[in-house]
């Protein structure tokens, strides 16, 4: 939790600036540590540290890397237009950050606050060590709903299940309204120290080059504030009639498609609830009801929930919720994992998503739940493989997010789908994707297949099935599950949390 932080000193010279650190907020507007930097009427510097050793072993994929190169030039530009300029270094924050902030005589740093684990751990000794440099350091509350220690149990400890929560969080209030975005930015003169940390964004390398995979990404997105805002806006307008009931289909244009600007902070998520609730309160959302804007604001209250619960627990980066899946005995086979990270399967709903997210770099929730099940139970593969193939391949790979979610699927963690609900690919095909139009987009030799077949081409004739360059089933699915549940069975032998 946050302290109260100190005021400026009254001597500090009037020209002394404050520095905003830009990090998952990558936004002009409802960024309360710029509006805070600008409200105080000192001159303003804009930074952003890349650091590559962040979060470690859970550092920034590839596909997000791609993302926030976008998301820096855009920034970079929405800041020029305001009369700013955002500088970018590279390098180890916490002796970056306080180096910085002494050579241009900072009176204050100010940053929007991060709830992992080691962005915590890093910010808290940053902002000890200003403070005994004499710098004050602000924070703000910026990337979620309701924080994480706000929404507690009568006991003070937190949820464990969502809906609980969700009751909880509901209860407490709406969130506050967005902060506009500031007019204007009177920018400080760069010091000439910082010459020695800024490189250019291309000097980062975050977007790949031999060889250039992120075709697909660059016809798949553009990121941005204004883009992220453009898309808000149509899907409030146009998507959330019907959001309720249509959201599962993955052949349908039914979800918001927020979640890469909701990670890197092009939005806020208050934006997202109140631009939500307004369309619904103007009668602008295409005849959208309450049903549908409440199952959208609690998938908005989900990825609080998430945060809340990496945040109680830092060590569910890693480690099981439920420590007897520490005896899981996970097959991890090489080749199936390789045939799944590919979509050669021989499953079509399984195998459009992994190309999708290869090709694009995101994935329909419902299938990436169908993914995450298929690899953790009929595949028998520990769940951290697909969380990392999902961390290094999702352009909106949020760590609490990521967790979480996987955990969630593998029946090993918080609030947790039962590890003997095995989502089985061809039913969940034929109920969410009926006349097979995402599998087509997705896996195209099977494009000439009759729908009565689409989802499990091996049932189809001979004849149509020699045509079709189209693996056969990795697994049965029925033995697939049975050796999942009689792996699950025998955990009852193994330590209990509660032993």
């Amino acid at each position: 939790m946050p302290s109260v932080d100190d005021a400026p000193s009254a001597d500090m010279p009037a020209d002394a600036p404050v520095i905003v650190w830009f990090r998952n907020d990558l936004r002009l507007s409802d960024n309360p540590a710029l509006s805070h930097a600008v409200a105080s009427g000192r001159p303003v510097l804009c930074l952003f540290v890349h650091d590559p050793q962040h979060a470690r072993e859970h550092a920034l994929g590839a596909a997000a890397q791609w993302w926030l190169d976008g998301g820096l030039r855009a920034l970079h530009a929405d800041l020029a237009r305001m009369g700013a300029v955002l500088h970018v270094a590279c390098g180890d924050a916490l002796a970056l950050v306080p180096r910085m902030a002494a050579q241009a005589g900072a009176a204050e740093v100010v940053w929007n606050r991060r709830y992992d684990p080691l962005g915590r751990e890093t910010d808290t000794a940053i902002k000890a060590t200003l403070k005994h440099a004499g710098v004050i350091a602000h924070s703000f509350a910026a990337g979620v709903l309701y924080e994480p220690w706000t929404v507690r149990t009568r006991a003070g400890d937190a949820f464990r299940v969502f809906t609980a929560w969700w009751r909880a969080a509901r209860a407490s209030g709406e969130p506050l309204p967005p902060l506009p975005a500031p007019g204007h930015v009177h920018a400080a003169v760069s010091p000439g120290a910082w010459e020695g940390c800024c490189v250019g964004i291309d000097a980062l390398r975050l977007v790949p080059v031999s060889p250039d995979w992120a075709g697909g990404l660059r016809e798949a997105w553009q990121p941005g504030e204004a883009q992220a805002r453009d898309r808000l806006h149509h899907f409030v307008d146009g998507g959330l009639g019907g959001y309720a009931d249509a959201r599962d289909r993955p052949d349908l244009p039914a979800t918001s498609r927020l979640s890469p600007d909701l990670r890197f902070g092009h939005i806020s998520p208050r934006q997202a609830w109140h631009a939500a609730v307004a369309a619904v309160r103007g009668g602008a959302a295409g005849g959208m009801g309450e049903q549908d804007l409440e199952k959208f604001l609690s998938e908005l209250g989900w990825r609080d929930f998430a945060v809340s619960l990496l945040y109680a627990q830092p060590e569910l980066v890693s480690c099981n919720f439920r420590t007897e899946f520490d005896a899981m005995p996970w097959r991890n086979d090489a080749r199936d994992l390789c045939a799944w990270q590919q979509g050669r399967t021989g499953y079509p709903i399984v195998d459009a998503g992994m190309r999708q997210l290869w090709r694009t770099g995101w994935m329909h929730n419902r299938v990436r739940m169908i993914v995450a099940s298929f690899l953790t139970k009929h595949l028998l593969c520990d769940w951290r493989m697909g969380e990392a193939w999902f961390r290094d391949t999702l352009v909106d790979a949020d760590i609490a997010s990521n967790v979480i979610n996987w955990q969630w699927v593998a029946g090993c963690g918080v609030d947790a789908a039962p590890y003997f609900r095995v989502f089985n690919p061809v039913l969940q095909a034929r109920r969410f994707d009926p006349d097979g139009t995402y599998v087509r987009r997705w896996v195209p030799e099977l494009a000439g297949v009759p729908t009565s077949c689409v989802h499990a081409p091996w049932t189809c004739d001979p004849a149509i099935r020699a045509r079709v360059a189209y693996p056969s089933p990795i697994v049965d699915l029925q033995g697939g599950r049975a050796r999942a549940l009689a792996a699950w069975k025998g955990l009852s032998d193994a330590p209990h949390e509660d032993a």
